[in-house]
């Protein structure tokens, strides 16, 4: 059994220290030290014994012994606080960081007391050795971070981010995980549904499901207490933590710090209503009638996307005479055929919406000013709180429903230029007229962009010999590597990366072994070909001029 990458360790200690409430550099620092006992897995581990009521075969692999190591941390944890230890005895607020006094109690081993049945026995250790490697993890976090100096104000900036937290949740799912995380990991829980259990809120009967709004109404009354009972213990801290960063949606501990250091505010980020703003403007052709409020709505639109300054500059653009419409001498005819025309023009410019939008200030309030116009809303407030109504629906709606999201639509590919060159570039386009090859496929879905037209060239050519074997063999080629600007892992036997010059591909077909592709191309395929025995499914062409084989 193959052991674990020091990555997939990190992982497992980022997972079990946002369950658990304790430090993640300190699992990594027990794993070090520890180095024992053996496991099952082929590990060695954190130092964790069978007690109480935990079992040998309870704590025999990689992972339980993490899991068991941080609820046993925790455990001393509480341990130490019921016996009187302050916050600043646990915790050193400058340096964010376990006191030398705490890790020093870690080191000397501890022994879960028998009530505590999620936590087992840590062996003793060294205690400079313990400490030193917890600093080096911490110093390596910070490094690739890029956390601040000093943690001084982290404490006064998590309390200034709950302050205004109650008149800013709207009840979106992820606002409610954040605030159900601080929960469990204040009250050293394990789960989601202890939390909610903790908060005591009676479920519908006989039914055992809580509603949502007496969540929401418990969640609201358990925010201020947060700060009235914030000590500066470890787990508190690390709870207000993992609210900031699920509720910024933020992709680490380590983000929410850096992000808490810039003055940062709970307020509702409006790229959270962008997926509902997308939502009403792919439904909207289908809900579309040519009606006169229909209309205005999609051309003041058109007018504020566009930052037109008049009605009639937007309707010029549109394509329609504005004339038509203000004439003293109206002629219906021609009335009823601007209006046709001007509606076909206001789809076609919907349909081109969500490719084209960024997210910008100017789009989002353009669509933003579409919702509160097509629904008959007085103020953009009322239409700001109809599209969070949405995402709260979309979230949980199956998708078969109304209200899901609806399916985005491919997007209608220009035409083809006469001749491929590294600007005209289309990634969807097929490289040769009705060939299976994508632009896409060939850069790694526009990450490795050919930077010349010789690479351009290289690529098609590759793309017209492809093309021959996949209409022989009848099966779709999955593309592993293309082109690309650096090296990428060849196959044993090819002498020159020719990944780089944009004539090489690794590849594999549902159903078929490497060999039987090998064979297949091997009496008429003029370049580069072969494949390698540890791969067994991977085959390798290129299109240099003379024949090439090799088997691995």
């Amino acid at each position: 059994m193959g052991q674990l990458t020091p990555d997939q360790r990190q992982i497992l200690y980022v997972q079990e220290a946002a369950r658990s409430g304790i430090h993640k550099a300190m699992l990594a620092a027990l794993y070090q030290i520890q180095a024992k006992p053996v496991l099952t897995d082929g590990e060695t581990g954190l130092g964790i014994a069978p007690a109480n009521q935990i079992a040998l075969k309870q704590v025999d692999t990689f992972l339980a012994q993490v899991q068991y190591a941080a609820n046993t941390i925790r455990s001393l944890t509480s341990s130490l606080t019921v016996g009187g230890w302050k916050s600043v005895e646990l915790w050193d607020a400058e340096q964010g960081r376990y006191t030398e006094t705490f890790v020093q109690a870690i080191a000397a081993g501890y022994t879960a007391p028998p009530s505590d049945a999620t936590a087992a026995l840590l062996e003793p250790s060294d205690k400079a050795a313990l400490l030193a490697a917890y600093i080096s993890d911490l110093t390596t976090d910070a490094q690739v971070a890029k956390l601040p100096q000093t943690f001084v104000g982290l404490d006064a900036a998590l309390l200034a981010f709950l302050a205004p937290l109650p008149r800013c949740y709207f009840s979106l799912p992820h606002q409610r995980d954040a605030l159900l995380e601080a929960v469990r990991l204040w009250r050293k829980l394990d789960t989601r549904e202890a939390a909610i259990a903790s908060l005591d809120i009676k479920p519908f009967e006989p039914e055992t499901i809580v509603d949502d709004d007496k969540l929401d109404a418990a969640l609201r009354r358990f925010m201020p207490l947060i700060a009235s009972h914030y000590a500066g213990y470890p787990h508190q801290r690390e709870a207000l933590l993992r609210l900031v960063q699920l509720w910024q949606q933020l992709d680490s501990r380590e983000a929410a710090i850096v992000a808490l250091a810039q003055n940062l505010s709970p307020t509702l980020n409006f790229s959270s209503i962008d997926a509902a703003l997308l939502a009403i403007v792919q439904r909207l052709p289908q809900a579309y009638e040519g009606k006169g409020d229909q209309r205005n709505a999609l051309v003041e639109t058109f007018c504020l996307w566009h930052q037109q300054d008049s009605r009639s500059a937007a309707l010029i653009e549109l394509g329609v005479n504005p004339d038509i419409f203000t004439s003293a001498t109206p002629n219906q005819a021609d009335i009823t055929h601007a209006a046709t025309q001007l509606d076909q023009s206001l789809l076609d410019f919907m349909s081109r919406l969500p490719a084209l939008y960024q997210g910008t200030d100017v789009q989002r309030d353009a669509l933003l000013r579409l919702t509160q116009l097509w629904r008959s809303l007085n103020t953009p407030e009322q239409a700001l709180q109809s599209l969070l109504n949405d995402l709260k629906q979309m979230a949980t709606a199956r998708r078969d429903t109304p209200e899901a999201p609806p399916k985005p639509s491919p997007l209608c590919l220009p035409p083809r230029p006469d001749r491929w060159t590294p600007d005209t570039l289309q990634l969807y386009a097929a490289m040769i007229p009705n060939g299976s090859f994508t632009w896409a496929e060939a850069t790694s879905g526009g990450l490795q962009m050919p930077p010349n037209q010789a690479t351009v060239d290289a690529i098609i050519r590759l793309a017209q010999h492809l093309q021959q074997a996949r209409d022989r063999i009848g099966r779709p080629f999955h593309v592993l590597s293309w082109y690309s600007a650096t090296d990428v892992k060849t196959l044993p036997g090819v002498a020159s990366n020719r990944h780089l010059l944009g004539d090489a591909l690794t590849f594999y077909c549902d159903g078929l072994t490497a060999a039987q592709l090998y064979w297949f191309l091997d009496p008429w395929w003029t370049g580069g070909l072969g494949h390698y025995a540890p791969t067994p499914c991977v085959c390798y062409v290129d299109a240099r001029s003379d024949r090439a084989r090799w088997v691995n």
